[in-house]
């Protein structure tokens, strides 16, 4: 867990609560809520997140929120059921979509646009880094 200085605090404040902890069963959901004796409306603004949340042995709670990162990815490169994309988490993804109606002919798809992925890559890592490297991948004859 990320340990923090006093620069990196903007906000603190300690309340005086009674903090109530609910089990479940039938959904497997715990709950927990903090109740304070005097009530600060405002002071968090509501949120919903994913975190690490812990119940100490002292009674206290502490949570933790994480930011989810979201890809918000540029398109590359857009072919009849393939797309390549450059994520701001700077990795590069390759999608591949079939509907239902089209599953007869995967493979046919897979083999048309595969070379034209693999070409389009190659290229890009070229124009981006520089890198002079021999094609090695071929393709069977049908």
């Amino acid at each position: 867990m990320k340990k923090f200085t006093n620069r990196e605090i903007v906000k603190m404040t300690t309340l005086s609560a009674t903090m109530s902890v609910c089990e479940m069963k039938e959904c497997g959901t715990t709950n927990v809520q903090v109740l304070p004796d005097e009530p600060c409306p405002g002071l968090v603004k509501p949120f919903c997140g994913m975190g690490w949340g812990q119940l100490l042995s002292s009674g206290t709670f502490e949570f933790t929120r994480q930011d989810r990162i979201r890809s918000q990815a540029e398109t590359l490169l857009r072919l009849p059921h393939c797309t390549v994309s450059k994520c701001k988490d700077s990795t590069h993804r390759v999608t591949f979509i079939v509907r239902d109606g089209e599953l007869r002919n995967f493979c046919r798809y897979l083999m048309e646009e595969i070379p034209k992925v693999l070409s389009f890559m190659y290229d890009y890592v070229e124009k981006t880094t520089g890198l002079k490297e021999e094609r090695t991948y071929r393709r069977k004859a049908a």
